[in-house]
């Protein structure tokens, strides 16, 4: 009876076995879980593809072929990247109404969910810049005197140097960059839509590029003010110019034609 009682289990046996299986169960979840994510990511992003597809077959495929390889009407879209997509059709430039010099910023008529589409799909024919996170374009803490000594140097001579924009030769123009949503400015920089050049960041970094969109929140903000008193629209030195054409000039002359009457008076007094 007592090598019996010997051999019987002892009462936290059972316990210990449990603890193994579901140490085992956490270790084949380990293993398999993040193939199955991975899996579900890539189906996910195939469907993103395959949906972007049938929208592009509809609304870009006429001016930009039907594998994105360009034609006599649109460029090739090969290597532009998501981030392109993204701005072009989020600020409704595509697509566009009619070739022109300029495509002008008009409604969107995609929703958010069909422009990630799009770009997934332009984004599967040859790789290109990404669209940027919130925290790439947030400005908040950002250099704001840094930012508008870089907006000067590399952006001003077509937007204006408070981004009011500006025009350029053949019909072309700078839009203005009042109320532009801080991802947008961050993917033209990217980008270099349309006349404007691109700034990777090997050119203009990703904090210079923060810099920059909070110096423009911070001149065309309600809040700013105008240490020179009236702005005149901020526009520069040809409003500025008209200004003093208009009202000095003006003014002298008629200040001279108040003096000539005034002596022709005096003389027949």
């Amino acid at each position: 009876m007592k090598k019996l009682s010997a051999r019987r289990r002892h009462p936290l046996a059972a316990l210990v076995v449990l603890l193994l299986a579901l140490a085992c169960t956490g270790g084949l979840y380990t293993a398999f879980a993040p193939a199955d994510e991975a899996q579900a990511g890539t189906t996910a992003q195939s469907l993103a593809i395959d949906e972007g597809k049938k929208l592009y077959a509809v609304g870009c495929a006429s001016c930009h072929g039907t594998g994105g390889q360009g034609t006599t009407d649109g460029p090739s879209l090969v290597g532009v990247g998501a981030a392109a997509v993204d701005f072009q059709v989020g600020t409704g430039r595509m697509p566009a109404q009619q070739p022109g010099a300029q495509i002008p910023k008009k409604k969107v008529i995609y929703s958010q969910a069909e422009i990630d589409q799009l770009a997934a799909f332009v984004a599967s024919l040859g790789a290109g810049p990404t669209v940027p996170t919130e925290a790439q374009y947030n400005p908040e803490g950002a250099d704001i005197a840094k930012g508008g000594e870089l907006f000067r140097t590399n952006c001003a001579q077509c937007h204006n140097f408070t981004g009011k924009g500006g025009a350029l030769t053949n019909g072309k123009y700078a839009p203005t960059l009042e109320d532009v949503d801080p991802k947008h400015i961050y993917e033209a920089m990217q980008t270099g839509p349309q006349n404007m050049p691109s700034f990777p960041d090997t050119t203009l970094t990703e904090k210079n590029k923060q810099d920059i969109i909070a110096y423009l929140h911070a001149v065309n903000s309600d809040d700013s003010e105008s240490p020179g008193g009236l702005e005149l629209g901020g526009l520069g030195p040809v409003s500025e110019g008209l200004f003093g054409w208009v009202f000095g000039l003006g003014g002298l002359i008629a200040v001279a034609v108040w003096v000539a009457a005034r002596t022709a008076k005096a003389k027949k007094s």
